[in-house]
């Protein structure tokens, strides 16, 4: 995959903060060799977190997000302001804008604690530079730069690379549970909630890590499962299954093959795979009246059998013969408080950075709220969640643990 083609959540997202018209938007445009933010001498012209999938050289393909004044005054201001917290969810790697005029304030001293207590990596970075008669001595995490001259903004740039380089995860999809040659079987249904021309991402991801392994990968509909397995010389290594299909899916695959889904996968990849299966046992202790979200981090048309707003809240009234009530959000929206739900389920995260799931997971876990994933939950209601977690032989010691 090149790197203008490299998903959203696959790329470093670096972010400027700092306050108004410390230079967070001409110190983007400077690093980024791009106009990408609107810069003007009026405080607050930035009022949007403005993002930017580009590639950065030396740090490859990143997410660039410039961000509203954290010093925003008024009503809407302080609603940037809050967005601009937001971003704090999603950001690998951090540089505080101060300017070097005005030098560090209360707020930015605060917002640098914000980045220890994350375990953030960040720089700081004083701009107009320019304007000092004389450069103080840096800290070894601050810098002295200037937008206007372009001064230090390649040592700037070498900073966030190293900061990215050293913030790097070693998280892996599947290379740790596919060998070579390996032949694996992908179960795509295509119905109407399926897009229509292509493959969801987390579907194209997994296809490509196994291309990257040399494993041979078969696509298949749940609807030939039988014949294409029937077809195969050997049994495959792994089937990987689309969650809605599971309980099908099982019945077809034989008991001494792996089964898996996407979801779960990704569950692993970007989050805590531990923590999600825990939550799963949570559906069985659901009472009338129990408020339930259900979160995707993308956004989509909805289809009239949409898995997260139709489908999953159905099985789950069936499963637990309980009166529950949901609540649903998608894409960047997700609660700060979660304590009013008895459960979150969420999806499997392809479209989130890592930072950005790990979070939301976290939160729950302050809130004292179970969380789970749609694949985890549909394998629990189907009796299949032991069968479905056995390729993660941890995991599986947890559940046998609970057993």
């Amino acid at each position: 995959m090149s790197l203008n083609q490299t998903a959203s959540g696959e790329r470093v997202h670096i972010a400027f903060f700092g306050l108004r018209n410390a230079g967070k938007s001409s110190l983007v445009n400077a690093v980024t060799g791009q106009k990408l933010s609107l810069v003007s001498a009026v405080k607050g012209t930035t009022t949007d977190p403005v993002s930017k999938a580009m590639e950065l050289l030396p740090v490859g393909p990143v997410v660039i997000i410039d961000t509203p004044g954290l010093d925003d005054v008024g009503e809407l201001g302080q609603q940037r302001v809050a967005r601009a917290k937001q971003i704090l969810q999603k950001t690998d790697v951090a540089v505080l804008v101060i300017d070097s005029i005005k030098g560090k304030t209360p707020m930015d001293a605060e917002l640098e604690e914000l980045f220890k207590a994350r375990k953030l990596p960040y720089i700081i970075a004083f701009n107009k530079a320019d304007l000092l008669t004389e450069i103080p001595s840096a800290d070894a995490n601050e810098i002295y730069v200037s937008a206007e001259q372009n001064q230090n903004i390649n040592e700037l740039k070498e900073r966030i690379a190293s900061l990215a380089k050293a913030a790097e995860s070693d998280r892996k999809l599947l290379s740790d549970l596919v060998n070579p040659l390996d032949t694996v079987v992908l179960v795509i249904p295509v119905d109407e909630s399926a897009p229509k021309g292509r493959l969801i991402l987390a579907q194209q991801q997994t296809i490509r890590a196994l291309l990257d392994i040399g494993a041979t990968v078969v696509a298949t509909r749940d609807s030939e499962l039988k014949e294409t397995l029937d077809a195969l010389k050997e049994k495959p290594k792994l089937v990987i299954t689309d969650s809605q299909v599971f309980g099908a899916v099982s019945a077809i695959v034989p008991r001494d093959v792996k089964l898996t889904s996407f979801s779960i996968l990704f569950a692993r990849y970007k989050g805590d795979l531990s923590t999600v299966v825990s939550g799963a046992a949570h559906l069985d202790k659901l009472r009338d009246g129990d408020r339930i979200l259900i979160s995707e981090g993308c956004t989509h048309h909805r289809q009239c059998k949409d898995i997260g707003t139709v489908k999953l809240p159905g099985w789950i009234r069936s499963y637990t013969g309980k009166a529950v009530e949901f609540d649903f959000t998608s894409g960047t929206e997700f609660p700060e408080d979660t304590q009013g739900y008895a459960l979150v389920v969420h999806c499997g995260g392809c479209m989130l950075n890592e930072r950005e799931m790990q979070s939301r997971i976290a939160r729950c876990m302050e809130n004292n709220t179970p969380i789970t994933n749609y694949g985890i939950a549909i394998a629990q209601m189907h009796g299949i969640l032991k069968r479905s977690v056995e390729p993660f032989p941890q995991v599986l010691r947890l559940l046998d643990d609970k057993a």
